[in-house]
């Protein structure tokens, strides 16, 4: 047993991928106490899951880390989309609706190496050959048994959040189903240099023929090669050559590295909560890799989860508001799954007039520009919504500025000045109550309402644990974008809307802080 594991603790993390990295960093920079326990005795040193999309940017650089991914990693802006032996069309990500307008390219285990720094540069530590062997909830928490090595040892938790994977022992020791199905058809990977290479390598692309082949733009001009290989034996590297050299006759892969066969399933957990046991990740949620969602929807459960355990581990929040990470997110990995076997249908075809009438479909999608941009926005996962939400209050749904969505700089703000000064108001630990100004709206409405709001503020009729700072923006774009004189924005930590308020605005805030903390 590693000398630095504790005995008592008040969340104890379970598995060491990219979701529980991220919860264990974010709950030590919130003063948390947290025991993050992996089973493997070092590191993965390779990993197939490379694509990081816009939403886990912009969470990244919450946490000041952007830069370091961004520097690691390989822009991917456009995805490429052939059938049959013809290109049906592309995907522009510019159009995503995050000032990232970009998927990033990165191998899994750059991405836990950089969670691992961040971890411990605030103090943490990923505890190795160390596994979850028994639960037994009681009412002051949970008694986790682990074991590390040959001996076994009680942890007293709070909270135990399972980030374990498809086999989660966790989630086992809960008693909560995994609900869905296998993928039938298996899945292969390798990394490669393509020599012959005729366009941008700041792609993806994906060949939708019987064989599928999609590759994924990796540094050093490098990809990360999927495919869905024709039999249990043979050489995937020449299936996937014979793919896509009818595409590009002089293509070649060279430098192949890491070819692995594997199974993939579709499932979701009957329940992301069994009192104070939570899931979390792959131990939640998995789906198809072809849509790239598995990593991104677990780092997101992570970023929706940390603040909430916080904010009631600090007796800010009556624990009912821990409800509330389930109603957000276990949605979310159902529409992913959905949105995966949908996939995995299409990607299935082999009746030549099923498959034309698929590429047909495609192509005229991608030809409407209303669909094509939809479509982007799926595939970042700039499309979450939490707006049904039990902690959500306002209207404006639907709108980019309305209460359950993502805040979003260039959906509703051209580039420029105003939209990287609203990023860079609302990007906090805490929560943010945010003044939207129209230009109707008199300097002294705007002065007054923000000076009440800050005196509430620090008087504590605004809980000082909820909103960390009052700020203010005048938008000359206001009425376009359904904003009133005045516009009232709660946002959360973790970058959504809680609140919109367009009049009455103070005692909105009392109500959304009444929802949210319980009081």
């Amino acid at each position: 047993m590693p000398s630095s594991l504790p005995h008592q603790t008040s969340v104890l993390v379970v598995g060491a991928g990219p979701t529980g990295l991220l919860l264990a960093g974010e709950l030590q920079r919130r003063g948390v106490p947290n025991l993050l326990i992996d089973a493997r005795a070092e590191a993965l040193h390779w990993d197939r899951a490379t694509v990081i999309h816009p939403l886990s940017l912009e969470i990244f650089e919450a946490l000041g880390l952007v830069d370091r991914f961004l520097e690691a990693g390989c822009r991917q802006r456009r995805i490429l989309i052939h059938a049959d032996g013809q290109r049906l069309g592309e995907l522009d990500l510019a159009d995503c609706g995050s000032r990232y307008g970009f998927n990033l390219g990165l191998s899994e285990e750059v991405t836990e190496t950089i969670l691992t720094d961040h971890l411990e540069s605030q103090g943490g530590a990923v505890q190795r050959s160390c596994r979850l062997v028994a639960l037994e909830a009681h009412g002051e928490g949970v008694t986790a048994t682990v074991a590390c090595g040959e001996q076994e040892h009680a942890v007293q938790a709070r909270w135990v959040v399972g980030c374990d994977g498809l086999r989660s022992t966790t989630r086992a020791l809960s008693g909560l189903d995994f609900e869905g199905h296998g993928i039938s058809r298996p899945w292969a990977v390798f990394d490669a240099a393509v020599e012959g290479w005729i366009d941008s390598h700041e792609v993806n692309a994906a060949y939708l023929d019987a064989s599928p082949l999609i590759l994924t733009a990796l540094p050093e001009e490098r990809w990360r090669v999927y495919l869905r290989p024709e039999a249990e034996e043979g050489d995937l590297v020449a299936e996937a050559a014979a793919v896509l050299q009818r595409y590009l006759p002089q293509a070649r892969f060279a430098g192949v590295e890491n070819p692995s066969r594997f199974h993939c399933h579709s499932r979701v957990a009957s329940a992301f909560r069994a009192g104070p046991v939570f899931l979390a990740g792959d131990a939640a949620h998995v789906c198809s890799p072809a849509e790239g969602h598995g990593m991104n929807c677990g780092l997101h459960d992570a970023a929706n989860l940390a603040w909430k355990l916080a904010l009631v581990h600090h007796g800010a929040a009556a624990p009912a508001l821990l409800d509330s990470y389930e109603q957000e997110r276990r949605p979310v990995a159902q529409a992913i799954c959905r949105s995966g076997d949908a996939t995995e249908q299409a990607h299935g075809l082999q009746e030549p007039a099923e498959r034309a009438a698929r590429d047909r479909a495609i192509a005229a999608m991608l030809a409407n520009p209303v669909a094509r941009q939809q479509e982007v926005v799926a595939e970042t996962e700039m499309n979450v919504s939490y707006a049904g939400s039990a902690i959500t209050l306002g209207g404006g749904e639907g709108q980019p500025f309305g209460a359950g969505q993502r805040l979003s700089t260039t959906i509703a703000l051209p580039p420029g000045a105003s939209a990287d000064r609203l990023h860079a108001l609302t990007h906090r630990c805490g929560h943010t109550l945010l003044l939207l100004a129209g230009p109707e709206a008199p300097p002294q409405a705007l002065a007054g309402l923000q000076a009440e709001l800050e005196a509430d503020r620090v008087a504590g009729t605004v809980p000082p644990e909820l909103v960390e700072a009052v700020v203010s923006l005048r938008l000359e774009e206001a009425a376009s974008l359904g904003l009133g004189p005045l516009t009232l924005l709660a946002v959360r930590p973790d970058g959504f809307i809680g609140l919109r308020a367009d009049v009455d605005h103070r005692s909105a805030v009392r109500r959304y802080g009444g929802q949210v903390l319980g009081r």
